[in-house]
């Protein structure tokens, strides 16, 4: 039986793995900053190459969405239940505020229900004061559970 350092170090590798599969994760530069029992955190740091509206320096919902998406996905692969693959099937996001130039994005994501076939997530990004700036909820594939 492993012990619970064990699975953790496990749910954390195959985090790490699922961002790095992703083009757009490596792109963005995300990185897994916590896993755990469905629950994942991951950041993106700011980059200039990733501003929206040149003006402010804010950057691009776009970017937002693909660290909320990709973060909902981490949760759902370190959910207990061993999924082996998963997809994002629907997702919505609350955009509250536009994050500040400069700062990094953390989001946080919670796989809190799942089914033979489909995952419940909720998300929120926050940039790295603390403001929040977007949430989100979403459905996600499971195949291949343990």
């Amino acid at each position: 039986m492993d012990s619970d350092e064990d699975k953790q170090a496990r749910a954390n590798a195959i985090a790490q793995q699922f961002i790095q599969a992703i083009p757009h994760a490596r792109a963005l530069q995300m990185s897994v900053s916590e896993v755990g029992a469905g629950r994942a955190v991951i950041e993106m740091p700011y980059d200039t190459r990733l501003i929206g509206d040149p003006q402010t320096g804010v950057i691009h919902g776009g970017a937002v969405s693909t660290l909320m998406d990709t973060c909902g996905g981490a949760a759902v692969m370190a959910h207990p239940s061993g999924p082996r693959a998963t997809a994002t099937l629907d997702l919505r996001i609350d955009y509250m505020r536009a994050a500040a130039p400069g700062m990094r994005i953390i989001a946080e994501a919670t796989c809190y229900h799942i089914t033979r076939s489909v995952a419940f997530v909720r998300a929120a990004a926050r940039q790295e004061d603390g403001t929040q700036v977007a949430a989100a909820t979403g459905a996600f594939t499971v195949e291949g559970l343990a």
